[in-house]
């Protein structure tokens, strides 16, 4: 399902990394990052809390925009019960929206705050998310202190809080459209092949939204999705030719791009819900504003993955959601 969206914005964006952010190749892109993982805080989980609240109070500083103005947040997390998101609100005193799409939480959260926006019930809204690596490796395989080997195809999460202030007010970057995903089941039931699991959902989000546009692929300068890293990007690619018969051509991962896959120690490359949204906001809309890009697909991916599901030799659901992205001259 695709919605068009008459007059949505997206007039500033916030982005605060970790290390490993910090020192690949789009470091100064980001407005702010920390040299160590914790942050000043005692555990990974506060420490992630702390990223949303820099995030907030980031955009809030760049945007000039009082938190009193926002009608409402939508924003999420990879911890369970998107426990985060939740202890970052308490000291905002705000509506807020709770998602969990995994790592397509950006776009979905740009989708809903648009609608929301565009049926004429908010004016201005703020949409977060966040994800910590440490954090992430303790709930959903084991702590980092086990030091237990990995496989190639794992891709090593992000840490990252990014949020973005949409409203109806013209900006630089439109929200023009975007499409909810449906959950896919490619059969996978390796937590270490991330790629594997998400690419399926992109392909069939990609097309559909294709399909309910009308458009031809070469509609968009860049098509990004977020985060299938090296080994599933490659399959997107494969099954987007067989399947649609469509090449992409003009297309690259975020999880691709976030590292320098070949000095650092990141396996096959970024993954969480920051990823998608720290390139796109950071290195991206740098280039789309200077006039590199114009139109941009960004189709961020979500392993819906739950420890005991997977504890269950299960297979590992995945999803989708895309949002189109012009510059408005």
């Amino acid at each position: 399902m695709t919605f068009k969206f008459k007059d949505v914005y997206i007039n500033e964006t916030s982005t605060i990394t970790g290390p490993y952010e910090s020192e690949g190749p789009l470091g100064k892109y980001f407005d702010l990052c920390h040299s160590d993982l914790y942050f000043g805080e005692k555990n990974w989980e506060q420490a992630e809390v702390k990223l949303i609240d820099e995030a907030i109070n980031t955009l809030t500083r760049k945007s000039k925009v009082e938190i009193n103005s926002v009608d409402a947040f939508i924003g999420g997390d990879l911890l369970n019960q998107i426990a985060a998101s939740n202890y970052a609100m308490m000291k905002v005193n705000k509506s807020f929206i709770g998602i969990y799409a995994a790592c397509s939480n950006s776009t979905l959260g740009l989708i809903l705050g648009g609608s929301l926006i565009d049926g004429g019930f908010l004016n201005k809204v703020i949409t977060f998310t966040s994800s910590h690596n440490t954090a992430a490796e303790k709930q959903y395989r084991y702590p980092v202190e086990y030091g237990g080997p990995k496989r190639k195809t794992t891709t090593f999460t992000s840490t990252g809080g990014v949020a973005a202030l949409l409203s109806n007010e013209t900006g630089k970057i439109k929200l023009e459209s975007g499409t909810l995903g449906t959950v896919i089941d490619s059969g996978v039931t390796d937590v270490f092949n991330m790629g594997a699991v998400m690419a399926k959902a992109a392909a069939d989000t990609i097309y559909k939204h294709l399909q309910d546009t009308g458009r031809d692929i070469s509609y968009y300068d860049l098509i990004l999705t977020g985060d299938l890293g090296v080994y599933g990007k490659e399959i997107l690619k494969e099954y987007m030719y067989s399947e649609y018969n469509i090449k992409l051509k003009n297309y690259n991962d975020t999880g691709v791009m976030l590292y320098d896959i070949e000095n650092q120690p990141v396996y096959a490359g970024a993954s969480g819900p920051a990823c998608a949204s720290l390139v796109t906001y950071g290195y991206v809309f740098d280039k789309m504003k200077k006039g590199k890009y114009k139109k941009v697909l960004l189709a961020a991916t979500g392993a819906l993955m739950s420890p005991t599901m997977v504890n269950h030799k299960l297979t590992i659901p995945a999803i989708s959601h895309a949002v189109s992205l012009e510059v408005i001259l």
